[in-house]
């Protein structure tokens, strides 16, 4: 809450030196960003337009909203989050979730990058991506629509719920309150480190 309340006063007494600004960042927009004094804080700039990663929520009235995607390993690490527009299709993320996970060290060679194996619910079910997923060498294990429960495809994939419920479990990820996507996706970040911390405690 010290760094919300205080980027104005401190840019005034040059704290840090930021980059002089690309040619995209010099360009004049309509509104820019940042933020303004609202009583003992400074909040985001009232009236700004919703951003790209913000959209009609279907689940909620049509209210703008943001929805997070994320791939985690066999134990609900984290390995790759993304945040989008409340009506963005799920499926869509997956390709870019995949580019998205980091290398995996292991034995001598070239690292990890593909999992072996694909866990996914009905909402990712297309045959365009069960076919981009065997051409990367990844083996789709995905739920058909209209099909009856029992696949045991249940046992895996309750642990990517399992996660998102501790990712809601923050406060300020649970509602959106920050116009600005980077501050959100911040704190997105921020909230899969902490996961990832608590995980690699219960291994030590």
């Amino acid at each position: 809450m010290t760094c919300w309340r205080r980027p104005a006063a401190w840019n005034e007494a040059g704290v840090w030196d930021p980059a002089p600004p690309s040619a995209a960042e010099q360009a004049p927009v309509e509104e820019p960003a940042g933020l303004v004094p609202g009583g003992d804080r400074l909040i985001p700039r009232p009236g700004r337009s919703q951003g790209p990663k913000s959209g009609p929520s279907p689940v909620d009235r049509a209210r703008p909203g943001s929805k997070h995607h994320i791939i985690t390993d066999g134990q609900g690490i984290p390995l790759a989050v993304s945040l989008t527009g409340g009506n963005r299709n799920d499926v869509t993320q997956l390709l870019p979730l995949l580019d998205k996970i980091p290398p995996v060290a292991g034995v001598v060679g070239r690292p990890r990058r593909r999992p072996d194996m694909l866990f996914a619910d009905r909402g990712y079910d297309h045959d365009k991506y069960r076919r981009l997923l065997r051409q990367r060498g990844i083996r789709p294990a995905i739920a058909e629509r209209g099909q009856p429960h029992g696949t045991g495809l249940g046992a895996f994939r309750w642990i990517v719920e399992r996660t998102i419920s501790w990712l809601h479990g923050f406060r300020r990820l649970r509602i959106r309150w920050e116009r600005r996507d980077d501050i959100h996706e911040a704190f997105l970040g921020l909230a899969v480190c902490l996961i990832t911390r608590q995980h690699v405690q219960r291994l030590c």
